[in-house]
C-alpha cells in the first residue's frame, strides 16, 4: 500500500522532471539565455549584457539533422542581430548583425559598407573609434573589394566596427549555424563599477 508521504514524494519528482523537460524544450527550440563577454557590438551591448535570443523565429531546428528546420517565420535579414556558431570553432557561439544575405554584393571602401552598390548610409548603430584607415594589403578592416555573397550564408559585422573579429577576417556564416535573433537584454551587469545597469534592463535590441 502506498502511503501519502510517498504519494507526495512521487509528485513532487514527476513535477521536477516535467518543469526540467518544459525548461530544456524551451532553451533547445524557443528562447535561449546568452551573455555578452567581448565589446565588439558596442554601444549596442555591452560587456555584462545578458540578452535573450528567439531561437523559433529562423525556424525549429530539428536535431541530428544537420540543421534542417521547421515552421520558419523568416530569414534571417540586414540588420538583424543574429547568434551563431563560430565558423572557425563550432563549439563558440558568435553574436553579431546581419549587413547581406545571399545574392548580395558587398564592398567595404575607407571603412564605408556599400551593399548592391549603394551606401549604406542609415547605421544609426555602427561605430568607429579608429580615425587611422588600414590599407587594403595590410588588412581587410576598412577595404574589402566587392564580393558576391553565396546562396544560404550570411555576411556579419560587429557594431564595433574598428574592433570586431567577423566576416571581415573568417568568411560567411552558414544559414545551418544561425542559432537565433537577439531581441531583449534582461539583465546587465557592470563588471568595472560592480554594479546593475538598471536602466538597460528589458529594453529591446533593434
Amino acid at each position: 500500500m502506498t502511503t501519502p508521504k510517498k504519494n507526495a514524494w512521487r509528485e513532487n519528482i514527476e513535477a521536477i522532471v516535467i518543469a526540467i523537460v518544459i525548461a530544456m524544450f524551451i532553451r533547445t527550440f524557443i528562447v535561449q539565455a546568452f551573455k555578452i563577454p567581448s565589446g565588439s557590438m558596442l554601444e549596442t551591448l555591452q560587456i555584462g549584457d545578458q540578452i535573450l535570443v528567439n531561437k523559433f523565429i529562423y525556424g525549429v531546428k530539428i536535431p541530428f539533422t544537420n540543421g534542417k528546420t521547421l515552421i520558419s517565420v523568416k530569414d534571417p535579414e540586414q540588420g538583424d542581430i543574429v547568434v551563431f556558431k563560430y565558423p572557425e570553432d563550432p563549439s563558440k557561439d558568435f553574436i553579431k548583425r546581419v549587413v547581406a544575405v545571399g545574392g548580395d554584393t558587398l564592398e567595404i571602401r575607407e571603412k564605408l559598407l556599400y551593399v548592391n552598390n549603394k551606401l549604406v548610409a542609415k547605421e544609426p548603430y555602427a561605430i568607429h573609434k579608429d580615425d587611422r584607415i588600414i590599407p587594403a594589403n595590410f588588412s581587410t578592416r576598412d577595404y574589402l573589394k566587392k564580393i558576391t555573397i553565396p546562396d544560404k550564408k550570411l555576411f556579419v559585422m560587429g557594431d564595433n566596427r574598428d574592433n570586431s573579429h567577423d566576416s571581415r577576417f573568417w568568411g560567411f556564416v552558414d544559414l545551418t549555424e544561425v542559432k537565433g535573433e537577439a531581441f531583449m537584454i534582461y539583465w546587465s551587469w557592470n563588471k568595472e563599477a560592480f554594479g546593475v545597469r538598471w536602466k538597460r534592463l528589458g529594453n529591446f535590441l533593434f
